[in-house]
């Protein structure tokens, strides 16, 4: 793959990654809560589905996933479901501290919040094998170029997260009080609104 390809492709990738989305205001959310040390699980999660996902493309079922309707929309909403009762469940959480604080989530339930949010957007699978082509030379071998590709994505979207991350563990290790109240309440309420995005995107996708 000639640089010229990749720098392309990394300018690309940057523009499709320059609005939050929903795994993007998870991460906000749990880094905020939890920290960044643990908030990386949740990136962690995240990147594992996108990995997945570019294999299911580079193996060619991108076809088999879009043909298959009622898959797609059930394993959407379920991660609909799924984001909305842990916002839900923050916010609650967040009125009902007193003096005590409260217990953080463990590095499983951060990892599988990542996943699940990724995973919950199986379309992406369609994506990728959208995207990849795009910067493909049909003249070189295929699988050297995939993985430059891939590596390359889970990169810089590992990079996007940590700063989501580090921006809200910071501004949370700076609130006090009633502030800290809010930022949890606000936590929950990204989660809910990652939920409706990827809501949206599914009644899209219907239409």
């Amino acid at each position: 793959m000639s640089f010229d390809i990749w720098i392309t492709y990394v300018v690309t990738v940057l523009l499709l990654m320059s609005t939050p989305g929903p795994s993007q205001l998870l991460m906000l959310s749990n880094s905020a809560t939890n920290g960044l040390k643990r908030g990386v699980f949740t990136a962690a999660g995240d990147l594992t589905a996108n990995l997945l996902q570019m294999l299911a493309a580079g193996l060619g079922l991108a076809a088999i996933i879009a043909a298959s309707g009622t898959v797609l929309a059930v394993i959407k909403w379920l991660g609909v479901a799924y984001l909305v009762f842990l916002g839900v469940k923050m916010i609650i959480k967040a009125d009902r501290k007193t003096t005590q604080t409260a217990p953080r989530a463990s590095s499983k339930a951060l990892w599988m919040q990542g996943f699940i949010t990724s995973a919950a957007n199986p379309k992406a699978v369609v994506f990728f094998a959208a995207l990849f082509p795009l910067f493909l030379d049909g003249a070189l071998p295929f699988w050297p170029q995939f993985a430059i590709l891939s590596a390359t994505y889970l990169t810089i979207d590992g990079l996007f997260l940590t700063a989501y991350g580090g921006s809200a563990s910071w501004l949370a290790a700076r609130l006090k009080g009633a502030a800290r109240l809010w930022l949890d309440r606000a936590g929950g309420g990204f989660m809910i609104v990652a939920a409706l995005l990827l809501g949206l995107k599914s009644l899209r996708d219907a239409q």
